[in-house]
């Protein structure tokens, strides 16, 4: 059946919708407000939906062992993944950031024979390697006229290989806590770990004031309440349930085809040309993709 596969191609769809929303939004209220409305937002939205399909608005029903990894899974994906990859985008662009990501596949992989004990066969590691260098040939092709440069600062590329490290290690640990737990719920648990991360970095930061004036910005807060549906809700959701269903290492595969699914959609919102490269990048990651289902 592969539902764990099919689950993962359903993820990178959410996730290619989410990232544009995203977008549209931090260029309205900022990165640090959007992270902060879409967790809170989350957690509401997963609070109902677990209420209306289990009876429980709050997962009250999880274990401590549940709750200690799928915390510590929510704070090290959530928090720290997501800052350390925004954190990243204004040191070295977001594409050169975005290819740093095409790691996170092999480290969950890694993380999930280390922690898991999970062996990936020749055929699935084969297809791993191959949607990889899809992406990467995707996210490699130059644009007309535009210059790529290997001479990436140390510091941007170590936040977002810390972005690559924080999804990949979050998935593994969510894996390890979650068992047959619901998968709503489960990410329920891991949004509240992250909303109060941020929430405490805000008071750090001494930046409710910024937070507060998002919410006067109703284009904005529009963007990221349908970016938190696709995302930290559909999205993350069924990026658990695919983990359950299938090994760590070839959902993060198939959820890291984002930057091959968002080529045609960006063309059309955002009137960017498409290139050879980027047509037959997607066209390996697909060949790779095919190999994960067989």
């Amino acid at each position: 059946m592969h539902i764990g596969e099919f689950s993962a191609l359903g993820v990178a769809i959410c996730w290619t919708l989410s990232a544009l929303f995203f977008e549209k939004a931090g260029s309205k209220i900022g990165s640090l407000s959007v992270n902060v409305i879409r967790l809170m937002t989350a957690i509401i939205l997963l609070g109902l939906i677990a209420w209306v399909t289990r009876g429980y608005f709050l997962p009250t029903d999880a274990t401590p062992y549940q709750w200690f990894w799928l915390s510590l899974s929510g704070f090290v994906g959530f928090f720290l993944g997501d800052l350390f990859l925004f954190h990243s985008y204004s040191i070295i662009g977001s594409r050169m950031a975005q290819l740093v990501m095409t790691l996170a596949p092999p480290i969950t992989a890694i993380t999930g024979l280390l922690m898991l004990n999970e062996y990936l066969s020749a055929k699935q590691a084969l297809g791993i390697c191959i949607t990889v260098g899809g992406i990467c040939i995707a996210m490699l092709g130059k644009k007309r006229g535009e210059k790529f440069n290997f001479n990436v600062p140390l510091k941007g590329f170590l936040f977002a290989l810390g972005g690559a490290a924080g999804q990949a290690i979050g998935l593994v640990l969510s894996k390890k806590g979650m068992g047959d737990y619901n998968a709503i719920s489960a990410t329920q648990i891991r949004a509240i770990t992250g909303g109060i991360s941020f929430l405490l970095l805000v008071t750090f930061l001494n930046r409710w004031s910024s937070i507060l004036k998002a919410f006067s910005n109703k284009s904005g807060v529009k963007f990221v309440l349908s970016g938190s549906v696709f995302g930290p809700v559909m999205g993350v959701s069924l990026s658990l349930f695919a983990v359950q269903h299938t090994k760590a290492g070839v959902a993060a595969t198939l959820m890291g085809l984002v930057p091959i699914l968002i080529i045609f959609p960006s063309a059309l919102i955002f009137k960017e040309k498409i290139t050879f490269y980027q047509v037959f990048g997607a066209f390996i990651s697909v060949g790779g993709c095919v190999l994960l289902f067989l």
